[in-house]
């Protein structure tokens, strides 16, 4: 289930952002998580399954479209569909905008176009 970002769920945030290539340093992951505080145009959302925090999903929105920044699964997790789950869903939340990727989050989006394409 897809969970909106809440300030209470910062360190868990911090986490699941820290396996994104680029968000090791503690420094940059504290200013990624005050862009999504701060910025109206930056959401940040959780999936959680069960009691647990296990992947995250952040994405910038424009008029017609959105980029999705980050997304991050708990390496436990990964290979379970989680990824392309989160994808599915915030395509959902945000219709009718499209989905557009940044450089980091570029490859593994391009997969679930391809799958959810293969899908229909």
């Amino acid at each position: 289930m897809l969970i909106r970002y809440k300030k209470s769920c910062e360190k868990i945030a911090m986490g699941l952002l820290s396996f994104m290539p680029g968000e090791k340093d503690l420094k940059k992951l504290k200013q990624t998580i005050q862009k999504y505080e701060e910025n109206t145009d930056c959401h940040l959302y959780l999936w959680r399954k069960g009691d647990d925090f296990i992947g995250l999903i952040g994405v910038e929105l424009e008029d017609s479209h959105f980029t999705v920044h980050h997304i991050s699964v708990m390496p436990s997790y990964r290979g379970e569909g989680i990824g392309r789950a989160m994808v599915e869903k915030i395509q959902q939340i945000l219709e009718p905008r499209e989905i557009r990727a940044s450089e980091e989050t570029k490859e593994f989006v391009e997969m679930c176009k391809k799958v959810e394409k293969s899908n229909h």
